[in-house]
C-alpha cells in the first residue's frame, strides 16, 4: 500500500510537471514566454521524470514523450506511454523485459502471414487453446491453421473451392481433429493433419437453408464423437453429432482432381428447431452453465439460453427479446454474467 501511495504521488507530480511544459509551450507558440529559471528543457524533464519512476521508464520512452508533448501540446499523450505502453516495437528498441516495476506489460506477437489474398477477407477465427494454434477461414475458401512451435508460428492452409458460396464461420472439432466451417449451402470438415493434397475434406451438402454460424459443443463424455451447433437465415438452431465412422461409411466418390468427399446429408440425424423469425447471428455452447446460447436480430425472440436437449424437443425455452435483435453475446464465468450486443 505505501508503494502504491508513492506512485501515485509520483504521477501526480508527472502531470504536474507535464501540464507545465504545455502552458510553457503554449506561451512560447504565441510570443508571450519569457525564459526564467523554472524552464522545462529536456534536461530537466528526464532527471525530474528518472527521480520519480526510476528505472520503471527508459530513455527512448522520455525522449518520445517529450517530443511528442513539445510539437502537439494540444494533443498531449496518456501518463501511461512515459512506460512503453501503445509504442510500437521496432528493431531499435532493446530487448529487455518486458516487466516493469510499476506496470506489466502484455507482449503482443503479430503473424506477417499472408493467409488470404486481395478481395477476400476472414471470416473466422477461433483460439484452439490444448493445441496451442489458431484457425482461420476466409470468406473465400482458405481455411489455416497457425500452429505455434519454437516461439514462431507455421501454417498449412487448405483451399475449398466453390463456385458462389461463401464461408460463413468455422470451429474446431476437438475429438475427431477435424476444422469445421459452414458456407451458405454446406458443412465442410477439413482433415488438417493429413499429408495428403487431394482427399483430405469432406463435405456435407445439401443444406437447405443458408447456414450462418457454426460452433463446438464440448461435452468430455465422449471422446469418439463431436457434436455441432449451427444457425441459418430461418431462424433455425441445429444439433448434428459426428463419430470417425460418418467419415468411412457415408462417403461418396470424390471427383477428379477434387479436395474433398461428398457426404449426403440426407444420412444424418441432423436436428433442427426454430427458435427465431430472423436470421441466426451467432451460436454458442457455455460449458461452464452447460446451456446454449443462440441470438437474432428477431425483436421478440433475440436470445436464447437453454439446455442443448431442447433441439430435441418441443418444450419452451429460455428465451429473451431486445429492442432490435441481438447480433453477438459472450460469457464471463469470472463476473457470472452474459453481456448481449445489439
Amino acid at each position: 500500500s505505501l508503494e502504491l501511495i508513492d506512485f501515485k504521488n509520483a504521477l501526480e507530480q508527472f502531470q504536474n510537471l507535464v501540464e507545465k511544459m504545455v502552458i510553457q509551450k503554449t506561451k512560447e507558440s504565441s510570443g508571450l514566454y519569457t525564459k526564467d529559471d523554472d524552464e522545462i528543457d529536456y534536461g530537466k524533464f528526464y532527471t525530474t521524470t528518472r527521480t520519480l519512476f526510476g528505472p520503471a521508464v527508459k530513455d527512448h520512452n522520455i525522449q518520445a514523450f517529450f517530443r511528442k508533448v513539445m510539437s502537439n501540446p494540444d494533443e498531449r499523450p496518456e501518463w501511461l506511454e512515459i512506460f512503453g505502453c501503445f509504442i510500437g516495437e521496432s528493431d531499435s528498441m532493446p530487448s529487455e523485459s518486458k516487466e516493469s516495476m510499476v506496470l506489466l506489460v502484455s507482449e503482443k506477437q503479430q503473424i506477417a502471414h499472408s493467409v488470404v489474398k486481395r478481395k477476400d477477407v476472414i471470416k473466422g477465427i477461433v483460439k484452439v487453446p490444448l493445441l496451442h494454434f489458431t484457425v482461420t477461414a476466409s470468406q473465400k475458401g482458405v481455411l489455416t491453421v497457425f500452429n505455434k512451435q519454437r516461439k514462431s508460428f507455421f501454417s498449412y492452409s487448405f483451399y475449398f473451392h466453390q463456385d458462389t458460396a461463401w464461408i460463413t464461420g468455422c470451429d474446431f472439432l476437438p475429438n475427431l481433429k477435424y476444422v469445421v466451417a459452414v458456407t451458405e449451402s454446406t458443412i465442410l470438415l477439413w482433415d488438417y493433419k493429413s499429408k495428403e493434397s487431394k482427399n483430405n475434406g469432406f463435405v456435407i451438402k445439401p443444406m437447405k437453408n443458408c447456414l450462418l454460424c457454426v460452433c463446438t459443443v464440448t461435452v468430455a463424455d465422449n471422446l469418439t464423437k463431436d457434436t455441432i451447433l449451427m444457425g441459418d437465415d430461418k431462424g433455425y438452431v441445429y444439433l448434428l453429432t459426428m463419430t470417425s465412422d460418418d467419415f468411412l461409411m457415408k462417403q461418396s466418390k470424390a471427383e477428379k482432381e477434387s479436395q474433398f468427399r461428398f457426404l449426403d446429408s440426407e444420412s444424418f440425424n441432423i436436428l433442427k428447431r426454430k427458435l427465431h423469425d430472423d436470421w441466426v447471428g451467432k451460436v454458442k455452447y457455455i460449458s461452464a452453465l452447460k446451456r446454449f446460447g443462440s441470438c437474432s436480430t428477431d425483436r421478440i425472440n433475440s436470445f436464447v439460453l437453454d439446455d442443448i436437449k431442447r433441439l430435441e424437443d418441443n418444450l419452451p425455452v429460455k428465451e429473451f427479446s431486445v429492442p432490435k435483435g441481438v447480433n453477438a453475446f459472450t460469457y464471463c464465468g469470472k463476473a457470472e454474467v452474459i453481456v448481449t450486443g445489439g
